[in-house]
C-alpha cells in the first residue's frame, strides 16, 4: 500500500524539507507494516468465523435430520390405545404423550424455518476495520522555523484522530486500536527526534558547514589578493627560463640579478598583501625566489584554479598503488669492462635489492662479438646474454658476500672507437616493460640521451634520477678543437638532462653545473677492500709489518686518466724525488705512447699489466699516487683509503669527499706534491675509525642516494611540498601550479626527439652510423623483432 507524503506547511531550508520527507516516509513504512499485520489478523479471524459457521451449519443439518427422523418415527409408530373405560385403574399417560407430540411438531417446524433462514446469526458480528486513508489524512507535519543558518527545522507532533465508526460498529473504540494509536504516536515522536538530532550531529552536516565557511572565507580573502603585475610576471618568466637563457649565453647569475631587480620595488609588499594575518613568519624569508613563489601560489590559490599538468604530461603512467615498487638502473657499460660506470651501478643494484622493499632491474649494454673483442680485457667474450649475466652475478657475489636478488637485462649497444665509449642503439627505454616502468636511475644521463630517439623517460617513468659519473668537458678540451666542442657539448648536456630527468646527482663539483642537480657522493667501496683495511689494522696493532712496498698508480692507460700530469710531475722533480720508484698498473689505448714518453724522460716508472685493485699483490703498497684532475670521483682513491693506505692526490673538487680522511694528502703545487710524497714515505697510515669505514661503505652510499635523490619519499608515496617557517599556511609550491618550466622541458624533449630522428643530423654530431635502430646482429643475439616491425616507417 503506497501513501502520498504530505508536504510540510513551512520549511526553513532545503535540508529541513529533506528531513520532513524522511519522517513522512518513515511513518508511511510503519503504517504499511501495521496495515499488513492487521490484514493478516483480520483474514485469520474471518477464516475462524467461517469455520465456526460451517460447523454450526453442519450441526444444524444433523439436528434437522434427527428431528425429521424423530417426527417421522413418531407419526408412523403404532400405539395400542386401550379402550377408555370407566375403570379407575386405567392410566392416562400414553394419551398425554401423544398429545404432547402433536402440539410440539408445529413448534419445531417454526424453529427449523427460523435457523434455516440466511438472516439467522448466532451472535452479532462486530465490524472491526482499520481505516488507513483516515489515518493517513490524520498525519500532519508542522515545522517550526527557528534559525536558517544553524537549524534545518523540527517536526511537530503527529496527532491521530479517532477513526469514524461505520454503522453497526461498537460504541466505544476497541482496546487494541487504542494501544495501536498510542504506540504509533510514540514511534513517530521518537523517530522524528532521532532524525532531527542525527541530522544536527552527523559528520556530513559538520563537513558541509565547514566547507561553506571555508568557501565564504576564501571568497572574502581572495578579494584582498591583487593580481600579479607586469614586473612580477616578467620575473617569473625569466626565472623559469634561466636554463633556456643559459643556452643562449646568459648565465644564471645574470638571470637572478634581473629577477631581483624586478622584484626589489615590491619586496616589502609581496608577502604582506597575499598572506592573511598571523602568518607573518613567512615574510622573514630573505630569498626573493621563495617570496615570489609564495606570491604566485597565493594568487593562484585565490582564483581556485587547479592545474593538472603541462601540454606534454603523460596521464597513462604506471599505477603504483598497492604494488611493490620497481627500480630500473640503466648504465652505459658492463663487466668485464672494469670501468666506473660498469662497477658502481652493479653495486648500487645489489644494495638496493638487498632491502627487498622494491624490485630492481639492471639494464646494461649488449655488444656484438666484434665489439666485445675491442672492449673486454683478456680476450673475454660471451656468446649469449645469459652467459654474460651469469658472469656478472658470480663476480658480484664473490665481492659482496651475499646473493643479490635482482634482474639483469640488456639493450643493444655499439662501441665508438673515437669516443672510447658505448653508445646505445635504438630506444633504450623500450627494454623496460611498461608494467615495471616506475623509477628509473640513469647512470650518465647525458651519455645515454645524446642520441636517444624514443619515448621520453619522464613520460614513461614516475620518477627519473640521473647520476653524473664523468667530466666529459674535461676530456673533450684535451682533443683537437676541444674548446669549441666543449662549448656545444655543455649546452647539449644541459638540454638532454633538463628534458629527461626529474633529479640529477653530481658525484662532485668537478662536473658541469646541470639543471635540477645537487652534489653528493653516492658511491661506496667494495666490501672486500674494507676487509683488507681491517686486516691491515689488526696486523699493525699486533706489531707486524703491514707494508713492504712503496708507491703505485692504477688506472686505465689513457692520457686523460692522469698519466700526463703524472709524467710532468715526475719529470719536473726527478732530482727532488731521487730514489723514488713508482709501479703503474693499467691497460689502454694510449699505453704505447705513455710508456714511450716515460722512457724518453728516463723516469723511475715500472709499467705493469692492468689487474684488479683487490688483487693480493697490491696489498703491500703503502702509497697510492693519483694526480688526475679529470676524474669526477676516483673509485681507486676510495679503494686505497679503504685498504688503509696513504693517498697523494691533487687539491681538486673531485677529491673533496676524501679530504676528511687523515690518510688523504692533497697538494696544490708541484712542490707541494714532492712534500706530500716524502711525508707519506716517512710515516705510517692511521687505522680507519668505525665512522670512516661506514662512510666508505655501500650501505652509507645507498642511504645518501635515497636521501638526496628523494627516492625515500617516492618509495613511501610522500609528496615533497614547500613550506617555510613554523606556520600552518596552506600556501605551498607543488605541481598544482601552472609550470612554465615543465612546458619548456617538454618543448626541449620534443625538439630533441625530432633532431635525433634525422640520420644526417645524427652523423653530423658524431653518432655511429645506423645506431638510430639496432641492427640484425642485435636481433639475433637478443631475440628481438626487426626494427621495421617495432617501429614502422609511418610511426614515431
Amino acid at each position: 500500500m503506497n501513501f502520498k507524503p504530505l508536504e510540510p506547511r513551512s520549511a526553513s531550508s532545503a535540508g529541513a524539507s529533506s528531513g520532513t520527507r524522511g519522517s513522512v516516509v518513515t511513518a508511511e513504512k510503519a503504517l504499511s507494516f501495521i496495515s499488513k499485520g492487521w490484514r493478516e489478523v483480520r483474514s485469520s479471524a474471518d477464516a475462524d468465523l467461517q469455520l465456526i459457521k460451517n460447523r454450526a451449519n453442519s450441526f444444524k443439518n444433523i439436528a434437522d435430520r434427527e428431528f425429521e427422523n424423530f417426527l417421522n418415527s413418531a407419526s408412523k409408530s403404532q400405539f395400542s390405545v386401550p379402550t377408555i373405560t370407566a375403570s379407575a385403574t386405567m392410566s392416562p399417560a400414553p394419551y398425554a404423550e401423544m398429545d404432547f407430540v402433536k402440539k410440539l411438531k408445529p413448534k419445531i417446524s417454526e424453529i427449523r424455518r427460523a435457523y434455516s433462514s440466511p438472516d439467522f446469526k448466532f451472535y452479532p458480528r462486530p465490524q472491526i476495520k482499520l481505516d488507513l486513508p483516515a489515518i493517513r489524512d490524520a498525519i500532519v507535519s508542522e515545522v517550526d522555523e527557528e534559525d536558517e543558518r544553524e537549524r534545518f527545522g523540527s517536526w511537530s507532533r503527529v496527532r491521530f484522530k479517532d477513526s469514524e465508526r461505520e454503522e453497526g460498529q461498537h460504541g466505544e473504540s476497541w482496546e487494541p486500536i487504542k494501544t495501536l494509536k498510542s504506540r504509533l504516536r510514540e514511534l513517530e515522536q521518537k523517530s522524528s527526534s532521532e532524525i532531527i538530532e542525527g541530522i544536527r550531529n552527523s559528520e556530513f552536516v559538520e563537513k558541509l558547514k565547514s566547507s561553506l565557511k571555508s568557501i565564504c572565507k576564501e571568497t572574502n580573502e581572495s578579494k584582498d589578493v591583487p593580481p600579479l603585475d607586469v614586473p612580477e610576471l616578467l620575473a617569473c618568466l625569466i626565472r623559469q627560463s634561466s636554463h633556456l637563457l643559459d643556452q643562449l649565453g646568459i648565465n644564471k647569475g645574470i638571470s637572478d640579478k634581473i629577477v631581483e631587480s624586478l622584484c626589489s620595488k615590491r619586496k616589502s609588499q609581496l608577502v604582506f598583501r597575499s598572506i592573511p594575518s598571523g602568518e607573518s613568519s613567512i615574510v622573514e624569508s630573505e630569498n626573493i625566489n621563495d617570496e615570489l613563489d609564495l606570491r604566485i601560489a597565493s594568487v593562484v590559490q585565490s582564483t581556485g584554479h587547479c592545474y593538472e599538468g603541462g601540454f606534454w604530461s603523460d596521464v597513462g603512467k604506471n599505477d603504483v598503488s598497492d604494488k611493490k615498487r620497481h627500480v630500473a638502473i640503466v648504465t652505459t657499460a658492463s663487466l668485464p669492462w672494469m670501468t666506473g660506470t660498469a662497477v658502481n651501478p652493479l653495486f648500487r643494484a645489489a644494495y638496493l635489492a638487498k632491502s627487498e622493499e622494491q624490485n630492481v632491474t639492471l639494464l646494461v649494454p649488449w655488444l656484438s662479438r666484434s665489439d666485445q673483442e675491442l672492449v673486454y680485457p683478456n680476450n673475454l667474450t660471451f656468446s649469449s646474454p645469459e652467459e654474460q649475466e651469469s658472469y656478472i652475478h658470480r663476480w658480484l657475489e664473490e665481492r659482496v658476500g651475499f646473493k643479490a636478488d635482482f634482474k639483469i637485462s640488456f639493450y643493444p649497444g655499439k662501441f665508438s672507437k673515437s669516443r672510447r665509449s658505448i653508445i646505445p642503439a635504438g630506444d633504450t627505454s623500450q627494454f623496460i616493460s611498461s608494467k615495471e616502468a616506475d623509477i628509473a636511475i640513469l647512470e650518465e644521463p647525458e651519455h645515454l640521451n645524446w642520441y636517444h630517439h624514443g619515448k621520453r623517460w619522464t613520460d614513461k617513468f614516475n620518477h627519473v634520477v640521473g647520476i653524473v659519473h664523468t667530466n666529459y668537458l674535461e676530456y673533450i678540451r684535451r682533443e683537437r678543437n676541444g674548446v669549441l666542442q666543449a662549448f656545444f657539448v655543455k649546452h647539449i648536456n644541459n638540454w638532454v638532462v633538463r628534458a629527461y630527468c626529474h633529479k640529477v646527482l653530481r658525484l662532485s663539483a668537478a662536473t658541469q653545473d646541470l639543471p635540477k642537480s645537487v652534489i653528493c657522493n653516492v658511491h661506496g667501496v667494495n666490501p672486500k677492500f674494507l676487509k683488507i683495511g681491517e686486516k691491515v689494522a689488526a696486523e699493525k696493532e699486533s706489531g707486524q709489518q703491514t707494508f713492504s712496498k712503496g708507491a703505485y698508480f692504477l688506472g686505465k692507460m689513457v692520457w686523460a686518466k692522469g698519466y700526463k700530469e703524472l709524467i710532468d710531475l715526475l719529470a719536473t722533480h726527478r732530482t727532488d724525488l731521487n730514489g723514488f720508484n713508482l709501479d703503474v698498473y693499467g691497460n689502454g689505448e694510449d699505453a704505447h705512447e705513455v710508456q714511450s714518453t716515460a722512457k724518453k724522460f728516463n723516469l723511475n716508472v715500472n709499467f705493469m699489466k692492468g689487474i684488479d685493485h683487490a688483487d693480493d699483490s697490491l696489498n703491500g703498497y703503502k702509497i697510492f699516487i693519483n694526480p688526475s684532475i679529470s676524474d669526477v670521483l676516483c673509485t681507486a682513491t676510495a679503494e686505497a683509503l679503504a685498504m688503509g693506505k696513504f693517498v697523494v692526490c691533487a687539491d681538486h673538487p673531485s677529491n673533496e669527499f676524501f679530504r676528511s680522511f687523515p690518510n688523504c694528502l692533497t697538494y696544490k703545487t708541484p712542490e707541494d706534491f714532492v712534500a706530500k710524497v716524502k711525508e707519506a714515505m716517512a710515516n705510517e697510515p692511521q687505522p680507519l675509525t668505525t665512522e670512516q669505514i661506514y662512510n666508505l661503505s655501500w650501505e652509507a652510499a645507498t642511504q645518501r642516494f635515497m636521501e638526496y635523490s628523494e627516492l625515500d619519499k617516492v618509495l613511501n608515496n610522500t609528496h615533497n611540498t614547500y613550506t617555510q617557517g613554523n606556520n600552518n599556511s596552506d600556501i605551498k609550491k607543488s605541481t598544482s601550479l601552472p609550470n612554465v618550466s615543465g612546458m619548456v622541458d617538454g618543448s626541449l624533449a620534443f625538439a630533441h626527439h625530432c633532431l635525433t630522428g634525422n640520420e644526417f643530423l645524427r652523423l653530423c654530431t658524431g653518432a655511429i652510423p645506423g645506431t638510430r635502430d639496432y641492427n640484425r646482429q642485435h636481433c639475433e643475439d637478443l631475440h628481438l623483432l626487426p626494427p621495421q616491425v617495432e617501429n614502422p616507417i609511418y610511426g614515431w
